[in-house]
């Protein structure tokens, strides 16, 4: 009896409850002091702002962030990217609160020597190279840097980039390149004017469409052009060749879907607006044609019915030539170093080339032979560039640009608001599946590249998706 008392007791027996404090409240290594944290945190949201501004996608710089931070001793820290703001959490335990940052990304230019520079600076801070407050303030020198050349550079390389796109639709008139030139100097000369006065994006659009339109319908009128159209559309392509085309695919591949949602209304907004400027300025040219007593039907056919030439074997290397022209111009004027611009006009002279070959010699369709372009584009640039330590966003960006459907852009409008033919919807929507396609092909070239960059068959699992800026392997952690 007095056994079993025994046992009953020891079963009824319970340890004393753990006091609270006897816990491990700091998971991993101990962190440093709190203005540290801060510090460290602060410098990975403004790592991670330049990245956005340039038109990196979100898993990028949710990839660069957590390398930055965990390379300061801060190793559990959450980072939440979408398209106008960045949260950074750094958890301390159970039993301390986290510290949180947020940094609102309001200003969007590109220059790709600020980009290459901070992606520098990232590769010292993961390689354990330089200290917090040295990178700190490595990072205040680049951001208040100037552009490393004049403003009026870049308008000469817009203008070069629309002459180029006339030479690649087909325009052989060297007075159509000098007409798109002049054309889209103007358009920048006044967007810059207009952006000084902070008048938004969607007027600035629609104010470079009827300025280049515009021209397109005197010269037509004055019969100075025989195909006015293709200098339009050289000028939609450099007014569409800014927008985040690429990113938008990566984030929603990658699973961002909140950011890619952002980057898509700002891709439709800013393509609202130069529909905008482009159908009221052919509606008015049009009517104003008209009361002059002029030929409207003539005017129509040509301002509308241009169409981009088939091309030969023998036109082959004038294209990819056309299409390495406008990828270094645009490289140019988004202030590419040296070796990125010489980078990037090689990987335009792959687009034009591989699209043109697969269109004209094999005869497959023009949106499939994009997205097989930019895919060769994607898996080239994604070997290249991480051996040359170049960004890789310059080279996506910069070889999609020759294939932007600026035409049939053009043609949709033209069809829609002067001849009013529901086929233009059509046409339009023949544009916009081309755009994504280019954007997917990109995306898709820099995924199949990773086990070429990896040693062919290892399997890279730290990765959290395609890379198209940043540093490889930024940090030990595994990426969710």
């Amino acid at each position: 009896m007095g056994i079993t008392q025994r046992a009953r007791g020891v079963l009824r027996r319970r340890d004393p409850a753990e006091p609270v404090g006897t816990r491990n409240a700091v998971y991993g290594p101990a962190l440093p002091e709190e203005s540290t944290v801060h510090l460290v945190m602060d410098l990975g949201l403004r790592i991670g702002e330049v990245q956005m501004a340039s038109g990196a996608g979100a898993s990028d710089v949710t990839a660069t962030i957590i390398g930055v931070v965990s390379a300061y001793g801060l190793p559990h820290c959450e980072v939440d990217v979408i398209y106008t703001s960045i949260t950074v959490s750094c958890y301390r335990g159970t039993e301390e609160v986290p510290i949180t940052s947020l940094r609102v990304v309001r200003n969007r230019s590109i220059d790709y020597t600020r980009l290459a520079d901070v992606e520098d600076l990232v590769r010292k801070i993961t390689a354990g190279e330089l200290s917090a407050s040295d990178a700190y303030s490595e990072l205040d020198k680049i951001t208040s840097a100037p552009h490393p050349f004049p403003r009026w550079v870049a308008t000469l390389a817009w203008a070069g980039m629309a002459a180029s796109l006339s030479v690649l639709l087909g325009g052989g008139d060297p007075l159509l390149a000098v007409v798109a030139a002049v054309a889209t100097a103007l358009v920048d000369r006044i967007g810059r004017f207009l952006n000084k006065r902070a008048l938004p994006f969607f007027f600035q659009q629609a104010v470079g469409g009827v300025i280049a339109t515009s021209i397109a319908l005197a010269c037509s009128m004055l019969r100075i052009l025989p195909t006015p159209a293709l200098a339009v559309a050289a000028s939609i392509i450099v007014l569409l060749s800014g927008m985040t085309v690429v990113g938008s695919m990566q984030d929603a591949i990658t699973g961002y879907n909140v950011t890619a949602a952002g980057r898509i209304a700002e891709l439709a907004l800013m393509s609202a607006g130069l529909i905008a400027g482009v159908v009221l300025s052919l509606y008015v040219g049009v009517q104003v044609f008209d009361q002059l007593g002029g030929d409207t039907a003539e005017l129509l056919q040509k301002v509308g019915t241009a169409r981009i030439e088939s091309t030969t074997a023998l036109d082959l290397p004038v294209q990819a030539l056309a299409g390495a022209s406008t990828s270094a111009c645009f490289a140019l004027a988004s202030y590419a170093p040296p070796r990125p611009l010489v980078i990037a006009g090689l990987g335009g002279a792959v687009a034009a080339g591989v699209s043109g070959t697969l269109t004209n010699v094999v005869g497959l369709n023009a949106v499939l032979a994009g997205a097989v372009a930019t895919t060769v584009v994607g898996v080239a640039g994604g070997v290249v560039t991480r051996r040359l330590r170049i960004p890789a966003l310059v080279i996506a960006v910069s070889g999609v640009a020759p294939l932007l459907p600026g035409l049939a852009t053009y043609r949709g409008l033209y069809e829609i608001a002067v001849v009013r033919d529901p086929a233009g919807m059509s046409t339009l929507m023949l544009a916009a599946a081309t755009g994504l396609a280019l954007g997917a092909g990109v995306v898709l070239g820099e995924y199949l590249a990773q086990p070429v960059r990896t040693r062919l068959g290892r399997l890279e699992r730290r990765l959290s998706g395609p890379r198209l800026s940043g540093p490889l392997r930024p940090t030990r952690r595994r990426l969710e």
